[in-house]
């Protein structure tokens, strides 16, 4: 079969296709057929050695995948060949086949086609342990996403206002903030045009924001200190400015508030069963309609460079497709 091998650490222009024997899989494990993977910011980290877990060499990068479940191993009895699937994979997901284990499978409606499928499980995981689990979101209070139109960013704006939360988003253009309302933001703030404080403070009376949630970091991880509410909740979920934040602790003090760590893949190892329930709740709102993953470009199996750098230079929406048959 055809893969998408990272042989030596560095960028996208290192990765190269070649054929590999196909995987079988061992007890637990179902193998899976791919017809879409996604992107993620975390790929690029591993393929230049730069993440947390760094594979033995030559391996193939990605973490989601959408396609039919093509064999299973010993053990396994919540899935059958032939199932519509997605999956977390961690890697091995830009290959024809990849193999996983049956905890990290999850069964899709047949009304979720496959690429939206591989969009779903990391970034919609994500915002739903976030917001649901570690801030205990609730109905009524101001929701501020930063980063609205980025992968994660645009899961928080929808399930934020399913959970009927009042949702700011933040963004460096019009046109990316025009894609967070059309998911459902009330409010939109330019933060490259305006003062982030300021206007959360505007729009909220002067209280600020109850929940923020942030992929972003760096400055903008400064401003939600600036503009939170009184016993407020920082979700920290990533560091895509580049620089890691630190929190003041008499800015907690005074406002009584709190930072709050978001990492979901921790939860497949410590508690797969949290990470289940929060995918049949999220699969369920999507077949109500009040989820719709945004995929703003797609590219072929060979294109997978092309399809990191473009994440990398900040030219996507929502979510980036590799298409694998």
């Amino acid at each position: 079969m055809r893969a998408v091998l990272c042989k030596d650490w560095g960028g996208p222009q290192t990765l190269v296709v070649e054929e590999v024997p196909e995987p079988s899989p061992g007890p637990g494990e179902v193998c899976i057929e791919v017809h879409a993977a996604s992107v993620n910011f975390a790929d690029t980290l591993m393929i230049a050695g730069k993440y947390q877990v760094k594979p033995e060499r030559p391996f193939s990068p990605g973490m989601e995948v959408g396609g039919v479940v093509s064999a299973c191993g010993e053990g396994v009895s919540g899935l059958a060949v032939g199932q519509r699937v997605m999956a977390v994979t961690g890697q091995g997901a830009y290959a024809e086949r990849v193999v996983a284990p049956e905890k990290d499978v999850f069964a899709i409606p047949d009304s979720m086609p496959f690429d939206e499928a591989a969009s779903f499980p990391v970034a919609y995981g994500t915002s739903h342990l976030g917001l649901c689990r570690r801030a205990q979101l609730k109905a009524g209070e101001v929701l501020l996403v930063h980063g609205a139109a980025g992968g994660v960013g645009i899961t928080a704006v929808e399930i934020g206002r399913h959970l009927g939360a009042t949702v700011i988003a933040t963004a460096g253009t019009d046109a990316k903030l025009a894609i967070a309302r059309s998911h459902g933001a009330h409010h939109g703030v330019d933060y490259a045009a305006e003062d982030v404080r300021e206007r959360v403070l505007e729009l909220t009376g002067g209280r600020g924001a109850d929940v923020i949630y942030d992929p972003v970091g760096g400055d903008v991880f400064d401003a939600s200190l600036r503009c939170i509410n009184w016993e407020g909740r920082i979700l920290v979920v990533g560091f895509a400015a580049g620089r890691i934040p630190s929190a003041p602790a008499n800015y907690l003090l005074v406002k009584n508030c709190a930072t709050i760590g978001v990492f979901w893949g921790a939860y497949s190892r410590r508690d797969p069963a949290t990470l289940r329930a929060g995918m049949e709740a999220l699969l369920g709102w999507y077949e109500e309609g009040a989820l719709k993953p945004h995929i703003s470009l797609r590219y072929s199996m060979d294109e997978v460079p092309a399809a990191m750098n473009a994440l990398l230079e900040r030219r996507s929406t929502g979510k980036v497709v590799i298409s694998i048959r």
